[in-house]
């Protein structure tokens, strides 16, 4: 089976294609990025074996976007499928899902109308991707079509942890609590950690964290998401490149009074210009932040400091609440990467359990892999994560059961 797996923005989408032969480990067939989608050149990049189809085309909207993309596909010397015919299901990422979809499904009338409902909430992401999925439908209407949310995962949550301390009715009403983000990523390298420590899912408690330019952790107990640290949107929780997660919420009020600013002045500082590019001053990169801290920033430094120290408060939290842990698992592009953050935020955990092994932690390597010390009670593993994947996987379950 091909399943195709696409990511829709405002002006780009991103695809993977992917054999599905062994569903446990897709192998990816092609990929690449359709970038500018509506400005008056659009991009094209395209990658497979080895080779790479990248040049200039008009793309205008996100249906022509589509149709380049199977062109790509299928023609020239990058392409992996005589027709689209080969390919057999579509996968789509998509950020909300409210309160209604707890697992990946496949789309129909009914599903495209409550994706949209649900743009309320996410008003920068689940627009495109719905624009996406119809402009894909359109094209490639006789094959399923998925919905992976990135929600979904957190919807184990129960009341007392998902609920804000608001009058009841903004919950009821307006759907305001929290929800989570990054599921999908979660998800996945939850799944690869219970097969890392051959125990049965029911049997592990893991914290995970997902650490990119966008950041998360999450509690899961047996399998089951119990608390997360990205909220009604994801802007809360850890320090993140750009946003700056947990702060008072008084600051907005004073932003407002002392400071003269409107509504959208806020949420672009707060979303855009905080974080660690705030707090630097230099950059939102993790890697140009270390490069300056070592030449003697000290802004890159405390932007540093601040992010593992925030990091380090969430994984006490959500060891309390799952009591026993048996791994901490680092993800993403900064948590599989950057083994000084591993370093710098395990400092001070090993009472909780946390003994890193620091030969290990500095090593190269690029795989799953264990770095905690053989005296550490919880192990501690760096797992990459590929939600495309796990959308690909879920694509595949799904499109086999019609």
């Amino acid at each position: 089976m091909n399943v195709l797996v696409v990511n829709c923005g405002s002006s780009s989408i991103k695809y993977s294609l992917f054999d599905m032969t062994d569903p446990r480990s897709p192998a990816v067939r092609a990929s690449g990025l359709v970038e500018r989608i509506g400005e008056e050149t659009s991009v094209l990049g395209h990658e497979a074996g080895g080779r790479v189809d990248r040049r200039e085309a008009e793309a205008p909207d996100h249906r022509a976007a589509f149709a380049l993309m199977v062109q790509a596909l299928t023609e020239g010397e990058a392409a992996v499928v005589a027709s689209p015919d080969e390919i057999d299901a579509v996968g789509h990422r998509v950020v909300h899902g409210g309160e209604r979809f707890a697992e990946s499904i496949r789309i129909d009338d009914e599903v495209i109308g409550a994706i949209e409902q649900f743009a309320t909430l996410a008003p920068l992401h689940n627009p495109p991707n719905l624009t996406g999925i119809r402009a894909a439908m359109a094209l490639m209407p006789a094959v399923p079509h998925v919905a992976v949310f990135d929600t979904a995962f957190h919807q184990t949550l129960e009341p007392h942890a998902y609920l804000y301390a608001l009058p009841y009715d903004l919950y009821r009403d307006h759907g305001i609590r929290r929800y989570g983000f990054h599921g999908t990523s979660h998800r996945y390298v939850s799944e690869a950690a219970v097969e890392m420590l051959g125990k049965a899912a029911g049997e592990v408690n893991l914290i995970t964290a997902h650490l990119g330019n966008g950041c998360s952790a999450a509690a899961v107990r047996g399998g089951r998401c119990v608390d997360t640290s990205l909220g009604m949107t994801p802007l809360e929780g850890l320090v993140m490149g750009t946003r700056s997660g947990d702060v008072d919420p008084a600051i907005v009020f004073y932003l407002v009074r002392a400071l003269g600013m409107d509504v959208d002045e806020v949420d672009d500082l707060l979303n855009r210009r905080s974080g660690l590019l705030g707090v630097s001053g230099v950059s939102n990169d993790m890697r140009e932040l270390t490069r300056a801290a070592e030449e003697g920033n000290e802004r890159a430094d405390l932007a540093i400091r601040l992010f593992c120290h925030r990091l380090r408060k969430y994984i006490g939290a959500y060891t309390a609440e799952l009591g026993r842990v048996d791994a901490l698992v680092f993800t993403g592009g900064i948590g599989e990467n950057a083994a000084h953050i591993r370093r710098r935020t395990c400092d001070g955990l090993e009472p909780l359990g946390y003994v890193l092994d620091a030969e290990a932690n500095a090593a190269s390597a690029d795989g799953p892999r264990d770095v905690a010390a053989a005296r550490s009670p919880s192990r501690i593993l760096v797992i990459p994560t590929d939600e495309e994947a796990m959308i690909a996987r879920d694509t595949a379950r799904i499109a086999a059961q019609r």
